[in-house]
């Protein structure tokens, strides 16, 4: 029987453009998907520019105007891969035009807007149209793996996350103020951009939701070259948050500690998660992105120490459908997992997760984080006094 077509429109084609492309052009080629997918647009704003994204990517036509996706007929889903700032307007204006919708993480840049979007995603919804946010690394086949293991009782009851997403691509103070630097373009800096993966990746792990925060942010460079005018040394403001960390509290008892940062020098994508349970536990690192530590505290204490798990057998999560065992995949093809089930959650008239409502959530605690920063509530000043001279007494 011939599949139905999925038509994609797609608004964006930067790095993120790039990486969905790369998903849309190949996830037929290797998964058994239940329609086919027609690359029809990409959007951009410069005719010239995105002309030859369409060309490279793979895509049928280009368009300079979002607006034009949502009123083609040949397009069905609209894959939002802008900045922040453009998320809500996009997304609503596709799914109240019965368009089903793949929106880039963090889903909006304030919670008010990821609300909004929650809210169009449930009236679409009634009408059988699909939307997710696209938090991929849930789709690599080690936290997949990491997720069933919590899920199947593995580590017992969860008591202590910590994790960590660390980069160095701003350390130098003269890199230009890009927009994932200006608040009114990117909502937050690490916070939202490295803290909104983490977050979502803990609370996919444990099956538990952040509940309560503390938090500080610092921006260590807060003015930086105009990238127009990096000749004349015209400079702005940073606006953003250059670091974020916080404690969290689980709605199910366990504690966490979360650090994103953009000024760990010499760290390109270090993410790395840990989960201690009553009966064991497992790490990830993105870095070592095919392999799963894991802890077995249950067995004899002669032999116990972290195994390392190669998730790349064909019993393993998304692996079957790719290579032979120690075969490894890379960044990319989360990617592609994640519009594998997407297309499934869309012909079989489900919603795929994370929704919108899971977006929201996490939106939630991004803001919860910038209000505890703000408000520097829960602070206790260490003593600085002199130390009394001389010698102590006997």
């Amino acid at each position: 029987m011939t599949k139905p077509t999925l038509g994609i429109g797609m608004a964006g084609y930067a790095f993120m453009g790039r990486a969905h492309s790369q998903a849309w052009r190949t996830v037929g080629n290797f998964f058994d998907i239940p329609m086919q997918v027609d690359m029809a647009a990409i959007c951009g704003r410069d005719a010239g520019k995105v002309a030859a994204a369409a060309s490279k990517l793979g895509w049928r036509t280009a368009e300079t105007d979002w607006r034009a996706l949502i009123e083609r007929d040949d397009i069905h889903l609209v894959d939002v891969c802008t900045p922040g700032n453009s998320h809500c307007e996009i997304a609503i204006a596709a799914l109240d035009a019965g368009k089903h919708v793949l929106c880039e993480k963090p889903l909006a840049n304030t919670a008010d807007e990821a609300a909004a979007m929650v809210a169009a995603a449930e009236r679409a919804a009634r009408k059988g149209i699909r939307a997710m946010v696209g938090f991929n690394y849930r789709r690599l086949p080690a936290t997949t793996l990491a997720n069933r293991m919590v899920t199947e009782g593995k580590l017992g009851k969860i008591r202590h996350v910590r994790a960590v997403y660390l980069q160095d691509w701003i350390v130098d103070p003269e890199f230009p103020l890009v927009w994932r630097l200006r608040q009114e373009a990117a909502g937050s800096g690490a916070l939202g951009d490295l803290g909104a993966h983490i977050v979502d990746l803990a609370q996919f792990i444990t099956g538990q939701q952040v509940s309560a925060v503390s938090a500080l942010t610092e921006t260590f460079v807060r003015e930086r070259p105009l990238p127009s005018h990096t000749d004349n040394g015209a400079r702005g403001q940073v606006t953003v948050d250059d670091a974020a960390l916080f404690i969290a509290r689980l709605d199910a008892g366990a504690v966490a500690t979360f650090e994103a940062t953009r000024f760990a020098t010499g760290r390109k994508n270090g993410l790395r998660i840990e989960i201690n349970g009553e009966h064991g536990s497992l790490a990830f690192d993105l870095e070592r992105l095919n392999e799963l530590e894991y802890f077995d505290a249950t067995g004899p204490t002669v032999s116990q120490g972290f195994t390392r798990i190669l998730v790349t057998e064909p019993e393993h999560p998304y692996t079957a459908a790719w290579w032979p065992p120690g075969h490894g995949l890379g960044y990319e093809h989360s990617f592609t997992h994640e519009v594998r089930d997407l297309i499934h959650g869309i012909a079989e008239g489900s919603d795929p997760r994370p929704t919108f409502a899971d977006g929201f959530q996490v939106q939630r605690v991004l803001d919860a984080v910038a209000r505890s920063a703000a408000e520097s509530s829960g602070w206790l000043a260490v003593d600085q006094s002199d130390l009394v001279a001389g010698p102590p007494t006997r």
